[in-house]
């Protein structure tokens, strides 16, 4: 009995002190090998997931852990207590998994094996969950936050934005549910809500009327968990409402409402929740609203007081008024002023109260604590001159009550004007989620694909495979093909260029974008957050996440910030008094209306109140949140604050040249046979051979062959055996019997195949014409040449001139023969060429840059561009590249043109100008403002700063910054751009 009421304590003083959630204590592992064992024995590592009844608290996780870690051969071992897990990695020559269940065992919970499936834990490796985070101030909120994240076991990366008041954390499944976040934020004392879950998962809320009891909605719900796809369900039921998380690709909102509706026999009605509720800003606009309502019941009470306190002792009949005395020397004036400005200070000003308490108790001092000090010091000392008053004849004094009153009223303005200002910051964001339209006509075909039936559906009920008619002038409602129609599809809204793209039969629409001129039948192929506006969402919302490294500079400060301000006005404060104590100054500095305790407690308190680490914390996120809205609003998608950071410095670019600077439609323009073979059964072979490869170069002989083959309506080529792709060379495979191999000269060589003179000069002719020459080589012999032509992009040359007028340099990276590379770079104007260069080569001539002091940026579009786009400074991708290379790049280019890698350079210029804008503004502030409310320039000017005016500049201080962030919305892209008139590529 006793050893369970010890082992229940142990639990109840463990769950108060640190919580399920929070960082345990880690316990030393035993020496990993043993006796006579040593590194390079411990065999295969290995992983095992136990499923552990018992665990209440974390000293049972505690216990466990270090149970397991006792035993030889143990790497890692990780116990999740909300989920009644425990994961360990061991060494598997010296140690079994029933070895480590039984030291579980031994260790007083019961303990049982997860199988899992390999594939599926891959998959699931990494997830990401985003939250809303409430009642953040400062960086030293954000910072604690991010602390408090990162320190959870399975947490890859946590990154916490004050400008956007949300969370993104990467983390192992297997170890943490987002459970443990929601709890962990709350554990550090901000309010958290749970955004969206996973990169492929959607979710909805769905209304649901008719049912009267919870029963009811419970069975609803599981009627829903049934369904394929659906991953997680939450009830309202105070709200009629349900939230379903599901896998768009498997299932989607018109079946829940199905499913929903036959549930009932009828009585229950379904639909989507309406979209105010569920409005991804009603968040932003219910803030600014309580700040609004906070401001104005402040200025009520303040008012008053500001009147009693400096404008009616100037008017003698009420100054009368307001002098007759009550109790001994405690007048009516001084009654009233505290009378009103306690509501302010205590129910008013209660969330700094909350704030500075949530602050301490974590070790984080932070804007909230500095004001709770300010007013707290004025407030109190009033209270106490009050009260002097009352119980003296002759004691005569002065109160501050209009001191916190107006402080508080300033600080609300400050927050309201600041909130304000912060919600425009992400407009890019509202505009692109706007551009989907809300309803849709679904149609409904029959077997032979005719259209028996039309119904307007809400846009958020398209699922996948469903047909949609868009009619001229409306919005593309979903990602899809065209099945039947053609049109003009104005995609200026997604990619930011201006030109109609023509669509017809088989063509690729996004949604969101405007149809022109014709009618439509498309297929939707991506919905819910599979769908590119989605991504593009998620894209400038992870990019307004990501924190640029200059923003650190300002994490470090604000964790010194804030204690350093206290010591310094209590220096102030103590300096005063001390001088005041000691005549140190003429008694004519001292105010007729105080004395000099009084005078020293105001220059402190307004060398706290003006400390203003919110401009600090504010300067970079703001900055990079409109420049990211600005950039995806001129189709330049820039991946965070990193990638901005990193453009302003490039000083070298190193382009790709098919699909970069050429359009990457490459065409055959003249073919060579050095055999006696038709031409239809040479193309053939080679298209038979091309068709299984991805490169542009092959998509282009496939293309050509067709044409010989137009008279056949369903084009069927030979079989190809033992095909193989060889990166940056060519193909090779068996055809007929027969070794078909197109390449280059390097992949004929190593197939030890001779290039008869008559082919070398069908090469060189090629290549002094800027066209790639390909070899045909059947069973070991060179049968023919294939002249393949890439236009260049327009502007290519002018972007590259305006390039070298910014002082960066150009190079040309490509794998194409040195021939055709040479007479591209020539004709754009890149100096320096490096050709028959292999996707690894690429990479280590970035690498090589680099290293000679260069920042490269990498512009490319294709897979084997991926290495270098990870290698650079700054990947770009060409955005009609592949998704591999859009992937590994830090900026995309969505028109596909050139001159948007000026636009993405120059706007990272101007970015990081505003940026050090509002450090220099953060930091001058802060620098000149503390000293001079301390007091600096009394002794030599008079000027004193009282601390109501120091709370309004404290406050002004944030709004301005966020203002200075704002007027990046006011970008323009440079001039010769426009001059230029590069426009759009379009390929019919």
């Amino acid at each position: 009995m006793a050893s369970k009421f010890v082992a229940s304590l142990g639990c109840v003083i463990c769950n108060e002190s640190w919580g399920p959630t929070s960082p345990r204590p880690h316990y030393p592992s035993m020496p990993k090998y043993p006796k006579g064992q040593s590194p390079g024995d411990e065999g295969a590592e290995a992983k095992a997931l136990f499923s552990v009844a018992g665990l209440t608290c974390s000293a049972c996780a505690g216990s466990v852990e270090k149970a397991v870690k006792r035993l030889p051969g143990i790497r890692e071992a990780a116990v999740d207590v909300l989920n009644n897990k425990a994961l360990v990695h061991y060494y598997s020559n010296f140690v079994t998994e029933e070895r480590i269940r039984e030291a579980i065992e031994d260790a007083g919970f019961e303990a049982t094996t997860i199988k899992q499936d390999d594939n599926t834990a891959n998959d699931k490796s990494i997830q990401v969950c985003r939250i809303r985070i409430n009642g953040m101030t400062c960086t030293s909120c954000s910072s604690t936050i991010e602390s408090a994240l990162k320190a959870l076991y399975g947490v890859q990366t946590a990154q916490v934005a004050l400008a956007t008041e949300e969370a993104e954390v990467y983390y192992d499944p297997n170890f943490l549910s987002y459970n443990q976040f929601l709890q962990t934020i709350e554990d550090t004392g901000f309010e958290a809500m749970l955004i969206s879950l996973g990169e492929d998962i959607s979710k909805i809320d769905i209304q649901i009327d008719g049912f009267k009891t919870d029963h009811s909605l419970k069975t609803i719900a599981k009627s829903l968990q049934s369904l394929d796809g659906v991953q997680e369900i939450e009830t309202y039921p105070e709200l009629k409402k349900i939230s379903i998380s599901y896998k768009p690709q498997l299932t989607g909102p018109r079946t829940f409402i199905e499913v929903i509706e036959s549930s009932g026999s009828g009585h229950f009605k379904a639909m989507i929740y309406p979209e105010d509720q569920v409005d991804r800003d009603s968040h932003r606009q219910q803030e600014i609203k309580q700040y609004y309502k906070w401001f104005l019941w402040s200025l009520v009470f303040t008012i008053p007081v500001f009147l009693t306190s400096m404008v009616f002792m100037y008017v003698p009949v009420i100054m009368k008024v307001l002098d007759i005395k009550i109790v001994n020397m405690l007048t009516i004036g001084e009654l009233l002023r505290w009378e009103l400005a306690t509501p302010v200070q205590f129910i008013i000003g209660w969330r700094f109260y909350v704030g500075s308490y949530k602050a301490l108790r974590h070790g984080s001092p932070n804007m909230d604590v500095l004001i709770a000090l300010g007013t707290n010091a004025a407030y109190f000392y009033s209270v106490y001159i009050v009260l002097r008053a009352a119980n003296s004849k002759d004691f005569k004094g002065t109160d501050f009550f209009e001191t916190s009153s107006m402080l508080i009223t300033f600080i609300l303005l400050g927050k309201y004007l600041e909130v304000l200002a912060k919600g425009k910051t992400s407009e890019a964001i509202a505009k692109l989620m706007n551009l989907a339209p809300e309803t849709a006509t679904l149609l409904t075909l029959d077997g032979e694909g005719n259209v028996v039936n039309e119904q307007e559906i809400d846009s958020r009920l398209i699922q996948k495979n469903d047909v949609i008619k868009i009619i001229p002038g409306a919005k593309v409602a979903s990602d899809g093909l065209v099945l039947w129609g053609q049109s003009h599809v104005n995609e200026s809204m997604i990619t930011g260029e201006a030109r109609p793209v023509s669509k017809r039969k088989g063509d690729a629409v996004i949604g969101g974008t405007l149809n022109e001129n014709g009618v439509m039948h498309i297929k939707a192929t991506r919905v819910g957050s599979e769908s590119a506006l989605s991504q593009i969402v998620r894209l400038v919302e992870s990019a307004q996440m990501a924190k640029a490294p200059v923003q650190k500079f300002a994490d470090r400060i604000s964790k010194y910030f804030v204690p350093l301000v206290i010591a310094l006005s209590f220096a102030t404060w103590l300096a005063w008094f001390l001088a005041g104590r000691f005549h140190s100054y003429p008694r004519s500095w001292i105010p007729s209306s105080m004395d000099s305790f009084e005078l020293a407690l105001q220059f402190g308190i307004s060398a706290v109140v003006i400390a203003c680490p919110c401009a600090l914390g504010l300067a970079t996120p703001t900055a990079v949140m409109v420049g990211t809205g600005v950039g995806a609003s001129q189709g330049v998608l820039i991946k965070g604050g990193q990638a901005l950071e990193s453009a302003h410095k490039v000083s070298c670019i190193v382009f790709d040249k098919t699909g970069t600077l050429t359009i990457g439609k490459p065409v055959v323009v003249n073919t060579r046979i050095l055999n006696n073979m038709v031409l239809r059964e040479f193309y053939e072979l080679v298209a038979a051979t091309e068709v299984n490869s991805e490169h542009p170069l092959a998509k282009a002989t496939v293309e050509y062959a067709k044409k010989m083959k137009e008279d056949e309506e369903n084009i069927i080529w030979p079989e190809a055996e033992n095909f193989v792709s060889v990166t940056g060379q060519g193909v090779k495979a068996i055809i007929k019997n027969k070794e078909i191999i197109v390449g280059n000269k390097s992949l004929m060589l190593e197939n030890d195949i001779e290039i008869p003179l008559e082919a070398q000069e069908a090469l060189e002719e090629a290549e002094g014409m800027a066209q790639t020459g390909i070899i045909v080589s059947i069973d070991g012999e060179v049968a023919g040449i294939v002249s393949i032509s890439d236009p260049l992009k327009p502007g290519a040359r002018e972007a590259i001139s305006i390039l070298k007028s910014m002082k960066i340099k150009s190079i040309m990276v490509t794998g194409d023969n040195w021939g055709t590379a040479k007479s591209i770079a020539k004709e754009v104007g890149i100096e320096t060429v490096v050709a028959e260069a292999k996707p690894e080569m690429k990479a280590e001539k970035i690498k090589e840059l680099q290293s000679s002091g260069h920042i490269v940026a990498m512009v490319g579009d294709g897979i084997n561009d991926s290495p270098a786009l990870v290698a650079a400074d700054v990947g770009m991708a060409i955005g009609a590249g592949t998704d591999i290379a859009i992937e590994a790049a830090d900026i995309v280019l969505m028109k596909s043109n050139l001159e948007d890698v000026i636009t993405a350079i120059d706007l990272s210029r101007t970015t990081f100008t505003r940026i050090r804008l509002n450090y220099i503004w953060a930091m001058g502030y802060n620098i000149l403002g503390i000293p001079i409310a301390a007091g600096v320039l009394f002794p030599f000017t008079g000027f004193r700063l009282p601390p109501w005016i120091a709370g309004a500049a404290m406050a002004a201080s944030s709004v301005s910054v966020v203002c200075c962030s704002l007027l990046l919305k006011n970008y323009r892209r440079p001039k010769k751009l426009d001059e230029l008139e590069i426009g759009g590529i379009t390929i019919e």
